[in-house]
């Protein structure tokens, strides 16, 4: 019965090169039957060249409400960014 198949998140790269994203969920038997039914739901007009699917309850996420003090550790390392850096102007995406 599908009720009790597992829930799958969907990630899909559109380009070589680019990031996979998060695309839907969905319902599925198994691995093999999630990417093909992902295939069909989220790439019908050849908007991918590759597919992930990962079980919902491996995914562990942080707390939105705990984003503050989650990420506020990196905001007292200010040399991780480029602006005390000079660069060449040939040096792009920084």
């Amino acid at each position: 019965m599908k009720n009790n198949w597992p829930l799958w998140e969907v990630f899909i790269r559109s380009k070589n090169g680019l990031n996979h994203k998060h695309v839907g969920s969905l319902h599925a038997a198994d691995a093999a039957m999630a990417i093909e039914n992902a295939r069909d739901v989220y790439t019908r007009r050849n908007e991918g060249v590759s597919i992930w699917v990962v079980e919902s309850k491996y995914i562990t996420a942080s707390n939105p409400e705990d984003s503050d003090a989650f990420f506020d550790p990196a905001n007292d390392k200010v040399y991780r960014h480029p602006t005390f850096y000079n660069l060449p102007d040939e040096v792009k995406h920084i």
